[in-house]
């Protein structure tokens, strides 16, 4: 059954997994891994996203963040993307380098956060490229010698992990022990998706609860309680609900009201003008029209008179004022605001 469309909102934790192609090495040599990790350094900033937890390895990486103004999508494209054209470019090949479609899961903050923070930073030492958790505090291509304070990252967000384990300098010690205390529960099949389903340990563990069973809610897009399943589709039910348009409305339409919204003509919207409010207006359009109404980018590019390029961007920022978890990837087969370029 495939999966859904992708949940995010300003705020929201997601544990993200990328692979690579037909699980080919998305990282060759350590020059790889620093790209990778200097455009985390830049971006970071950049997006208002923050990063708790990482780990490269191969052909996979696994990311704990929580996004910012800026949402998951954008993050990801602009660095996925980037490493992807940068790495074709050095190792001289050509094509995609990632699989089309990242794995995103919208996290309950307690009681997974620090779970997830172990069971990603612990990568490595599970795959037995280290031996043991005491390898681990000075290996440079997880997150956790930067929490350690090892190695120097001053774009991860340490101090709200250390901040789970109390005051200094007992806080560091003591998130030393609960990692190496992670090491001998191996694989975690509860942490490696979502879903309340996979997180109470499948169908078994539900038919124990008798009736009522069907209450329980699940979605593999989603890792916590029932109750923080069943919130998130109620908020993003409403969300969806007030970006929806109203019966016979159409991107003509679309591009009156945002005229009208930014003080500007429909006729100058369509124009080149540079002036900041038809730049917002555009970028309203673009986010309202793509990630909202599920309209292919090239169709809003057309309609607006611009490159398809810069609905992309003007679609990536969240524009004042539209909040609530919002699906996405609803754009037509095509369209994807997710391209890796090949270089």
């Amino acid at each position: 059954m495939p999966r859904g469309p992708r949940l995010d909102a300003e705020g929201a934790l997601h544990h993200v997994m990328a692979r690579g192609l037909n699980r080919c090495a998305i990282f060759r040599t350590d020059r790889d891994r620093e790209d990778f990790v200097g455009r985390l350094a830049d971006l970071v900033p950049r997006t208002g996203v923050s990063v708790y937890a990482w780990a490269l390895m191969d052909n996979h990486v696994h990311l704990l963040v929580r996004t910012g103004p800026t949402p998951l999508s954008g993050f990801l494209r602009r660095l996925l993307t980037g490493h992807a054209v940068a790495f074709n470019r050095r190792h001289r090949r050509a094509g995609h380098l990632f699989q089309n479609r990242y794995r995103s899961v919208l996290v309950e903050e307690e009681p997974y956060f620090l779970e997830l923070v172990r069971y990603i930073h612990l990568n490595p030492v599970r795959a037995g490229v280290l031996d043991g958790a005491a390898a681990l505090d000075a290996y440079p291509w997880t997150g956790h010698s930067a929490v350690l304070g090892v190695v120097g990252r001053a774009w991860q967000d340490t101090g709200f992990v250390l901040d789970q384990f109390g005051p200094e300098p007992a806080a560091t010690a003591a998130y030393r022990a609960f990692v190496a205390a992670g090491v001998e529960q191996g694989h975690r099949d509860d942490l490696s998706g979502g879903g309340l389903l996979r997180s109470m340990g499948g169908t078994a563990a539900l038919d124990g609860r008798g009736k009522g069973r069907e209450s329980w809610a699940f979605d593999e897009r989603i890792l916590g309680s029932s109750a923080f399943v069943q919130a998130v589709w109620n908020e993003a039910e409403r969300a969806s609900a007030r970006a929806r348009p109203a019966p016979g409305d159409d991107l003509d339409g679309l591009i009156r009201s945002a005229a009208q919204r930014f003080g500007v003509t429909p006729a100058e919207l369509r124009g080149p003008g540079r002036r900041r409010p038809l730049v917002e207006a555009r970028r309203w359009v673009s986010w309202v029209a793509v990630r909202e109404w599920g309209l292919g980018p090239t169709a809003v590019a057309r309609a607006l008179g611009v490159s398809r390029q810069t609905v992309l961007r003007g679609a990536e920022e969240r524009p004042h004022g539209i909040t609530g978890f919002m699906p996405e990837g609803n754009t037509p087969a095509g369209e994807s605001l997710f391209p890796y370029e090949s270089g």
